[in-house]
């Protein structure tokens, strides 16, 4: 009995070593990727191939806010996101009680002003409504954007990535702000006279990024990246998804879909150096 014992013991540490080397040395391979629009059909043309090539079954899931896609993979839904830039991942981490970790940066849609009432800074009237994104970092932003032309002045002592309405020291035109949730911004243009758009929600509701008045200077840590868990960092997954967005495949997409879009440091060094 127990030479039996120990044969199925035996047969059984065979059969899961064999498994393991069957998967990729107990990688997952069937993996979901989770994004909002346009940042879905980034992954699914300029990611999903690359990683189905390395063997991995890949499902693309969309999401239409800003909060779900980092649930979901704090649940174990999602294997990656892409959605996010630092300052926001770093925020809804601390305030969530989550350790996220940034993969690679990717080409982000800028935040733009648009309107359907005026076509350039200089046909906005005294008065206008502005309608921003309330979350912390996308209202920030949207702000920026206004002082970076001169419509509004902000206090200098105010934290840049934190600026809100209260740090507004000077407002010529008397502007109202008007902060919704940031995938409603589109939606407000009916009733507003202008709106802070994140790129990713305009695209989503037709809107082309060349129609906006004037769009945001996107510094590094603004850059939206794909982002894992922090125990997931160095992953196999993550490496190979590094790799197919620093793939050529990957360039080719950006180039013929996404060329508005502005590119992270490490993409425009590359490309220079070519």
């Amino acid at each position: 009995m127990k030479k039996i014992t120990r044969l199925i013991i035996g047969l059984t540490a065979i059969i899961a070593l064999a498994g393991c080397g069957a998967s990729g040395e107990g990688e997952k391979k069937d993996i979901t990727l989770g994004a909002t629009v346009p940042y879905s059909d980034m992954l699914e043309k300029g990611v999903k191939p690359y990683l189905e090539k390395k063997g991995y079954k890949v499902e693309v899931k969309e999401f239409n806010d800003y909060v779900q896609p980092n649930i979901s993979l704090k649940s174990g839904s999602l294997d990656a996101n892409l959605f996010q830039h630092k300052v926001y991942m770093d925020a809804f981490s601390k305030e969530n009680n989550m350790k996220l970790s940034s993969v690679v940066t990717v080409p982000t849609a800028p935040i733009g002003i648009y309107s359907n009432k005026f076509k350039s800074l200089e046909e906005i009237k005294p008065g206008s409504t502005v309608a921003l994104a309330n979350d912390p970092t996308n209202l920030a932003r949207g702000l920026t954007v206004l002082r970076d032309n001169g419509l509004i002045e902000i206090d200098g002592k105010a934290n840049p990535l934190r600026v809100s309405e209260k740090d507004v020291i000077k407002n010529p035109k008397k502007l109202k702000f008007q902060p919704v949730e940031a995938a409603q911004t589109p939606r407000t243009l009916e009733s507003v006279d202008l709106a802070a758009v994140n790129g990713n929600f305009a695209i989503s509701s037709g809107l082309n990024l060349e129609d906006a008045i004037v769009k945001d200077k996107l510094p590094e840590d603004i850059i939206n990246r794909i982002v894992v868990l922090e125990e997931d960092k160095n992953s196999k997954l993550a490496k190979d998804l590094k790799a197919a967005v620093e793939s050529e495949e990957f360039k080719k997409v950006i180039n013929s879909e996404f060329e508005q879009f502005h590119k992270p440091e490490w993409m425009n060094k590359k490309t220079a150096s070519k």
